[in-house]
């Protein structure tokens, strides 16, 4: 199979938009009221699916070196996929196929969560929060992300790449304190804490969404940057 780096890219940040948004959507408490569990519910599983596949396509992205630092050209010339490919010393690599797993755990949870729903008394449904076990990888595969640009303590500001990774972590702690504070209480049969619940799921899906569309002028730089190499390595060539 060969694809265009440039549209590849392209179809990566849009689906993570489209599913970052439907997190977002799912989790203002207004918009769950007026659709029902059921609807909700949908919602949150489709933007599972929409994350899943943007995280698989990304995680052939970095592991097919003519996907990946092209020029204006090459963004545009059909590349053969590597579908699998051991890069553990790869940073990138390890943000990626960490994270595509706990899309996958999303997955799992989303659809139990649709399922309970559609099949519970309307004053027993509840909306879907983030698991402890996606949450978890995603907090790892965001630390993988910084260190792909840095370290922690870099202060990039500049730098488009890192402000996605960073935006990618804040969402990743955000996500992990809804899946925490979602706990039930065997003893009141409540969560932890409610508000806490519901906002980490919301702004998390927000700094996701930002972070997505970053993922267009990263793209944009890095080709621009990809054609000043090369020029430069043709002019000395010719020197």
């Amino acid at each position: 199979m060969r694809v265009r780096p440039g549209r590849l890219n392209t179809a990566i940040a849009s689906l993570f938009i489209v599913g970052s948004a439907c997190f977002a959507l799912g989790s203002v408490p207004d918009f769950a009221d007026a659709v029902g569990g059921v609807a909700d519910g949908v919602i949150f599983f489709v933007g599972s699916i929409f994350f899943t596949t943007a995280s698989f396509l990304q995680l052939v992205q970095v592991q097919t070196p003519g996907l990946t630092a092209v020029g204006s050209e090459g963004q545009r010339t059909r590349t053969p996929v590597r579908w699998w490919r051991r890069l553990p010393h790869d940073r990138n690599w390890c943000a990626a196929v960490t994270q595509f797993p706990g899309t996958l755990f999303f997955n799992v949870s989303t659809l139990a969560a649709l399922a309970h729903n559609a099949s519970v008394r309307e004053q027993d449904r509840h909306v879907w929060r983030p698991d402890i076990f996606g949450s978890t990888l995603f907090l790892v595969a965001s630390a993988f992300g910084i260190l792909a640009v840095g370290t922690f303590w870099s202060w990039r500001p500049r730098s488009v790449p890192w402000w996605i990774a960073w935006l990618n972590m804040i969402g990743s702690l955000l996500f992990m304190s809804s899946a925490v504070t979602s706990f039930v209480l065997p003893s009141s049969g409540d969560v932890i804490n409610l508000r806490v619940d519901v906002a980490g799921t919301l702004f998390g899906a927000l700094f996701f969404l930002v972070g997505a569309v970053l993922m267009f002028p990263a793209w944009r730089r890095a080709v621009r940057e990809a054609d000043t190499a090369a020029a430069q390595a043709q002019s000395i060539t010719k020197s």
